[in-house]
């Protein structure tokens, strides 16, 4: 038996849901272990396109127990909705293959509110570039010991006590913000209608992992955002609002460290980011159009277009640090296919010295030049290529650099959205 995490080592949208849908076919269990609504996996299998933010992308499988665990800050409406879209789709949901943790905290109404109304009121400059979906104000609602959480669902009294702590701290804000006050009432009927339908789903996930575990079964821990948005190890502020990095698997669904046999880092061939927020390697030139239009970059949740740049192996050996990654997958190397020329940050210039880090002074990481290794590029296609021998030979040449500069070997190396697509070099579910 096997457990293995699969984390996004850069800023996210490095094609995590293709990954973590091939792992979930050999897993029994996928757990969800932090974010929210705002993340956004694309699977596409047998032609199909399945677009999700809240459930885990072992969903779609047959078979398979998918878990959301305490770790995630969950919309329940949005949660609902998903489950409907996906049904539609012909996928089957039910208690027996969805199970939410009975203390995970839910994001309401006000807190997309909150969430927006900072984001408008914020100068240029200043702005986190979040989604407004409530993710953030939710998760300080957490910390702050006044969230609502899926088990207060269950009873009437406590749940109007929840909400009227919550509204002790929020009204205020509100009012500073010049939004009108939560209405109480309003509040607890809506949470009261949809309580049923939630607590359909809700169950210990901490003692059903332990019992999975205690039978052999193989768990797929799955994070959402990208190690670079990590609350402690991003960019800050231009961060997500929790812990993204691998040992977040372990409180994030109630095992303990001794769970997590591989940490699979997740990869892209070049680097992209969406809204603010430090990037050394950015393109604003024709090679960074180019980057965008073959990799469609655009965000599967918000339909923003992603900032691209060059490959950062400075910032990836680092997340790999972070997450003790034990091997990559390396995602989109068909998107450099036609380049004649490719570039590598090995590190950058600050002030005059060279650096192999980022630093984590926001003054100092705006003023970071990236220092670039060129390589020779390929004209062949590498789009569909399901073993070495069918790459380009400076393709390969391009993958072993990666791995030397990120001091990691790939273990997995994706050449198209398509599951097939992938070789595999190292199975991270290996005893």
């Amino acid at each position: 038996m096997a457990n293995v995490v699969v984390v996004g080592a850069q800023w996210g949208d490095e094609g995590k849901g293709k990954i973590v849908d091939w792992l979930s076919e050999r897993a029994d269990v996928i757990a969800r272990f932090q974010g929210g609504h705002n993340a956004g996996h694309t699977l596409v299998i047998d032609g199909e396109v399945f677009k999700l933010h809240a459930l885990p992308s072992g969903v779609v499988r047959r078979g398979k127990l998918s878990v959301i665990g305490n770790g995630v800050v969950l919309d329940p409406w949005n949660l609902l909705e998903e489950i409907e879209t996906i049904r539609a789709q012909g996928v089957e949901i039910s208690p027996e293959t969805l199970m939410v943790a009975e203390n995970t905290p839910l994001i309401l109404p006000f807190h997309g509110e909150l969430d927006r109304a900072r984001e408008e009121a914020a100068s240029k400059g200043t702005k986190i570039g979040t989604t407004g979906r409530g993710i953030g104000p939710c998760y300080e609602d957490k910390v702050g010991r006044r969230a609502i959480r899926v088990a207060d669902l269950a009873d009437a009294a406590t749940l109007e006590a929840r909400v009227d702590r919550a509204l002790q701290h929020h009204d205020p804000l509100r009012k500073g913000l010049g939004v009108a006050p939560i209405d109480r009432e309003a509040l607890i009927a809506q949470l009261s209608e949809i309580a049923p339908n939630i607590l359909h789903y809700a169950g210990p996930v901490w003692k059903v992992l332990k019992e999975k575990r205690k039978s052999g079964k193989r768990i797929l821990f799955e994070g959402a955002q990208g190690a670079l948005l990590d609350i402690d190890f991003g960019t800050y502020p231009f961060v997500t609002s929790s812990n993204v990095i691998a040992g977040q698997a372990a409180t994030g669904v109630g095992v303990g460290p001794g769970a997590i046999d591989f940490v699979l880092g997740i990869v892209k061939a070049y680097t992209t980011r969406v809204g603010e927020g430090p990037f050394p390697t950015e393109l604003d030139d024709a090679d960074g159009q180019r980057l965008g239009e073959r990799g469609h970059e655009f965000g599967t949740t918000t339909g923003r277009k992603r900032r691209c740049g060059w490959f950062d192996a400075c910032l990836v050996r680092q997340t790999c640090a972070t997450s003790g990654v034990n091997g990559i997958s390396l995602t989109k190397l068909d998107v450099l296919d036609g380049f004649e020329r490719l570039k590598i940050c090995v590190g950058y210039e600050l002030d005059g010295a060279r650096l192999d880090y980022l630093p984590t002074a926001a003054d100092q990481q705006a003023r970071c030049v990236p220092i670039y290794e060129e390589l020779p590029g390929w004209s062949d296609s590498t789009e569909g290529a399901r073993r070495w021998a069918d790459l380009p030979a400076n393709a390969i040449k391009y993958v072993k650099r990666v791995e030397e500069l990120i001091e990691c070997p790939v273990a997995l190396l994706s050449t198209s959205p398509e599951r097939e697509d992938t070789i595999l070099v190292t199975d991270p579910f290996a005893d």
